[in-house]
């Protein structure tokens, strides 16, 4: 890790330079300003905008800034990717706020939010299952069914349930699997 660390603090300080030189009018390092940190700039820029060509935009408008702000680079203030990092952020959040809003009446905004409510069919489904299982579940002997409901509706554990009864894990745990073995039989018929 200190190989990396050495690495990353020496690109650090090679793009400190360069702002430097960029500020003096130096093409040649704007041009490497720009190899060395458009990809991350770019990302943030998409991450925000979540749109491709507005971020191709956003991130051509940073560099030109760049261009013609790279005298205000203070190194004893932050660190030049910091600086870029920042500008290319505030420009992609002012590129949203100058979006024209969507008025909230629009009714394809509505078509754009999902429905996860059941649908009438899913909820007349549901209630059949919850039948056969309650129905199931009434053919079991007591104790397992107790157990079962504790355990899969309550989300009791094993070990939860055999202090709560008095009796060993092991006993617990075969009455449950036993007890599941017949609910599958039953609901498969």
């Amino acid at each position: 890790m200190p190989e990396l660390d050495t690495a990353e603090s020496g690109a650090a300080r090679r793009l400190d330079e360069l702002l430097g030189r960029v500020a003096a009018g130096d093409r040649q390092a704007f041009e490497s300003v720009y190899q060395l940190a458009s990809g991350r700039l770019f990302a943030i820029c998409l991450h925000v905008l979540r749109d491709r060509s507005d971020a191709e935009e956003v991130l051509q408008d940073v560099f030109t800034r760049v261009w013609h702000k790279a005298a205000q680079f203070d190194r004893a203030k932050a660190g030049a990717m910091t600086w870029l990092s920042m500008m290319a952020r505030n420009r992609a959040i002012d590129r949203l706020r100058a979006a024209p809003p969507r008025p909230l009446d629009d009714l394809s905004v509505a078509d754009e939010i999902p429905d996860f409510a059941p649908q009438p069919a899913q909820v007349a489904e549901q209630a059949s299952d919850r039948q056969r299982l309650d129905g199931c579940l009434d053919t079991l002997e007591p104790r397992r069914r107790s157990l079962i409901q504790l355990a899969f509706l309550e989300g009791a554990s094993y070990e939860e349930l055999a202090r709560r009864i008095g009796s060993p894990l092991g006993s617990v745990k075969s009455w449950i699997r036993r007890g599941l073995g017949q609910l599958r039989v039953c609901l498969e018929q």
